[in-house]
């Protein structure tokens, strides 16, 4: 469902209309103060007129390679897109939530052409539509692309909610089975994987609101409730109960967590 200006100021914010017309803003105001990259800046966006367009593009000038050039990355961009629009409310809801959590990020911009988390999810987006259109062979392909070029390894039928931030994304697994809630945070080197070779239902489920700190492993089909809070560096074998703070090796219960850990991202454990 896509997000109205008149339900909320949250909502007014990540409206795709609202975070468009900001995006624009950004951009004409990045090529008046840095003229060498007006260019860059026009063809990114400025030339655009929607958000799904300019999102193709930028997708595509991100995944293309000897195998996939730039025309036909970005027809694969817009033909998902055209099949599942909601894939433009989840970006722009992306966009914002990045904006929101990450203190070093000023703008708009700076997620939609510069950070590799926001783009391994937008491209993870297209995969998982490719995936459920019974097109494998080049979903496989963007998950190699995107394992590739950003660092971020997620296999194209993990399900992913709107509203995610995967900060710094380096070395970040999410494997077949895996499902991510809406307004979850996850930061560099987390391991969404299983527990063993067997191909049925293996992977975590993670719920609502959820923070998962750097370096954290949480295995198997277990269930991570809605805001929970996952210590850096913990390895998560058992299901951790909604709203609580998990640490260790293995992860045990410290305590209570903070109201709203993934948009906070207060990663301080209790006292």
């Amino acid at each position: 469902m896509s997000l109205s200006e008149s339900e909320s100021p949250i909502a007014a914010r990540t409206g795709v209309d609202s975070v468009w017309a900001r995006l624009r803003v950004e951009a004409a105001a990045a090529a008046a103060e840095e003229p060498i990259l007006a260019s860059f800046l026009n063809a990114a966006v400025l030339r655009h007129d929607h958000f799904s367009h300019a999102l193709a593009y930028r997708l595509a000038s991100k995944l293309a390679d000897a195998q996939l050039d730039m025309m036909l990355a970005r027809d694969v961009a817009e033909a998902a897109i055209e099949g599942n629009p909601q894939i433009v409310e989840q970006a722009a809801a992306d966009m914002v939530a990045v904006e929101e959590r990450d203190p070093a990020c000023r703008s708009f911009l700076q997620p939609f052409l510069y950070f590799k988390g926001y783009h391994a999810l937008q491209a993870h987006r297209v995969a998982h539509w490719l995936w459920g259109e019974g097109r494998e062979t080049l979903a496989f392909h963007l998950q190699s692309r995107v394992s590739e070029r950003f660092g971020v390894d997620a296999h194209p039928a993990a399900r992913i909610g709107q509203g995610v931030m995967i900060d710094h994304a380096t070395s970040v697994v999410i494997g077949e089975t895996a499902i991510i809630g809406d307004d979850c945070s996850l930061l560099h080197e987390v391991t969404l994987g299983g527990t063993g070779a067997s191909h049925e239902d293996r992977h975590p489920k993670v719920g609502r609101g959820v923070l998962i700190g750097a370096g954290a492993k949480v295995l198997g089909n277990i269930e991570i409730g809605d805001g929970a809070r996952i210590a850096a560096g913990s390895v998560v074998l058992k299901a951790v109960p909604a709203g609580c703070t998990v640490a260790g090796v293995p992860a045990k219960i410290v305590g209570d967590c903070c109201p709203q850990p993934a948009r906070s991202m207060d990663q301080r454990l209790p006292d």
